[in-house]
């Protein structure tokens, strides 16, 4: 995600969304100032967690998000990862 996504609770935003959902996955900022998201889970849940990361929380101006196909092992629960 990129825009204004860091500094105004994207990131607890994700995780609160996330654990809601019941999805798998880790969310953490990138040192770019975009912010990074893996998400896995069953039926319409990552969707689901996609379209709330295009609207972050009421601080977040979200300009543009990338989806990408996830390679690797599936994560366990969801957690906040630091900056990279």
């Amino acid at each position: 995600m990129s825009g204004k996504v860091q500094k105004v609770g994207y990131r607890d935003f994700i995780v609160r969304c996330a654990r809601d959902l019941r999805v798998a996955g880790w969310v953490r900022n990138l040192s770019d100032g975009r912010v990074e998201l893996l998400v896995a889970g069953e039926g319409d849940a990552p969707d689901a967690l996609i379209e709330a990361a295009r609207e972050g929380p009421l601080q977040a101006q979200v300009t543009h998000v990338e989806v990408l196909p996830a390679t690797g092992q599936q994560p366990k629960g969801f957690t906040k990862r630091f900056t990279v």
